[in-house]
């Protein structure tokens, strides 16, 4: 299988309904400034999505069938912190799996834990993820992951940008990266719904050719 995939079935409505709960900004005027300090027209936040029951829904039931069809071997489920943990708790639920969580740093205090919940050494494992950038962050929950003796399998995720470099890096670390929608989508849907005129879109797209050097 491909390292990186979109789920194409659910990628349009997914895409539209982030767009329409406005879990996914888009600015071109007045750009935002990510934790990278990369200038973006887009602001991608699905933690938005858990308040809203229906599409809470409707993305743990495409998380869990990608779960299904792509990795059918899972043992174990795992959150990845922050916003990964929610949905990842309600993929184990309906897959009737074990959960655990990963979190961003160790724990300061107890245990010194960077994985929560009972660690079993073998144990097939796919990480949830929320969003995927560059993919940096997710590959470091991944690498926890091995490094408490769980076999990491895949990574299932809401969205993802699609930047060649997050393409590279899960091909590099060989693990399957299968979101339910994509930049692709989203674009064509932020016209379909009028937050882009084509002209804009023109611009839009010119941000992921060389996000970091853009503006």
């Amino acid at each position: 299988m491909e390292y990186v995939q979109t789920n194409a079935s659910t990628g349009s409505t997914i895409a539209s309904e982030l767009l329409k709960i406005e879990a996914i900004k888009l600015n071109h005027e007045k750009p935002f400034t990510w934790a990278s300090g990369w200038k973006s027209p887009i602001y991608c936040d699905n933690r938005l999505s858990l308040s809203y029951p229906a599409l809470r829904t409707a993305i743990r039931d495409g998380l869990s069938e990608v779960v299904k069809r792509y990795f059918p071997d899972v043992e174990c489920i795992a959150g990845v912190a922050t916003a990964g943990v929610a949905q990842g708790a309600l993929v184990a639920e309906q897959l009737s799996l074990p959960y655990v969580y990963v979190r961003p740093k160790p724990k300061d205090h107890g245990m010194g834990n960077l994985v929560e919940g009972k660690v079993r050494k073998g144990q097939k494992a796919v990480l949830i993820e929320d969003l995927v950038s560059t993919g940096g962050s997710s590959l470091k929950a991944a690498e926890a992951m091995k490094d408490a003796g769980f076999e990491v399998l895949g990574m299932a995720a809401i969205f993802t940008y699609g930047f060649d470099v997050a393409r590279a890096n899960f091909e590099k670390a060989k693990i399957p990266l299968v979101c339910l929608s994509d930049f692709t989508f989203l674009l064509t849907e932020a016209v379909n719904q009028k937050y882009l005129t084509e002209e804009q879109l023109v611009y839009v797209k010119s941000w992921r050719l060389d996000p970091a050097h853009w503006k």
